[in-house]
């Protein structure tokens, strides 16, 4: 019997992927796959075209590992890849709107509502977005990203960033009270 040795860390894998191991490039897609597919699936309703935006990401990791750095995190790498695939998906589909306000936001949206809900609720909302809201809420709220990364990335103004993330704020929460109304009898 033969004993064949996983690898332990991205670093080897890298380092075997580079040199067109297939065996070490199906170990990081393997490893990476079901956390990139999510980060697709925030961006990109239908599953099916999800999995194919990450299945081009891939492609563009597996191109481009060469210049992979090891300054960060090599998962962090992928999924700025990730988001870029998924972004440029949606545009290649030209449904991306962001509707464009020059007015000062004001706040009067809370960050906290108490509810207790599913995952999969959650997303349900996320993904009853509009697609400029939605975006920019994913971008902000779930991957970190700062406005003035999002205006770089989607070519908008930073303003227009911070309008459509206030707006998808607004409304997640009139969803989430609604629901919660809908759940208590109190409607």
């Amino acid at each position: 019997m033969k004993i064949i040795q996983l690898f332990k860390n991205d670093e080897k894998l890298i380092k075997k992927a580079i040199q067109n191991n297939r065996e070490a490039q199906h170990m990081l897609f393997k490893l990476h796959s079901p956390k990139m597919l999510s980060v697709c699936r925030y961006y990109i309703k239908d599953m099916q075209f999800a999995e194919e935006a990450m299945l081009n990401g891939f492609f563009k990791v597996f191109s481009n590992l060469k210049n992979f750095q090891n300054n960060g995190s090599f998962e962090g790498w992928i999924r700025r890849i990730m988001v870029r695939e998924s972004i440029s998906f949606l545009r290649k589909q030209k449904n991306i709107e962001f509707v464009v306000t020059d007015k000062e936001i004001q706040s009067d949206v809370t960050d906290t509502i108490n509810c207790e809900m599913d995952v999969a609720q959650i997303q349900y909302f996320i993904d009853s977005l509009p697609d400029g809201y939605r975006i920019i809420f994913v971008m902000y709220a779930i991957e970190g990203y700062k406005h003035q990364e999002i205006a770089t990335m989607l070519n908008i103004s930073e303003g227009t960033s911070k309008s459509q993330l206030f707006k998808a704020r607004k409304m997640l929460q009139q969803k989430i009270i609604k629901q919660n109304k809908t759940n208590y009898g109190t409607s």
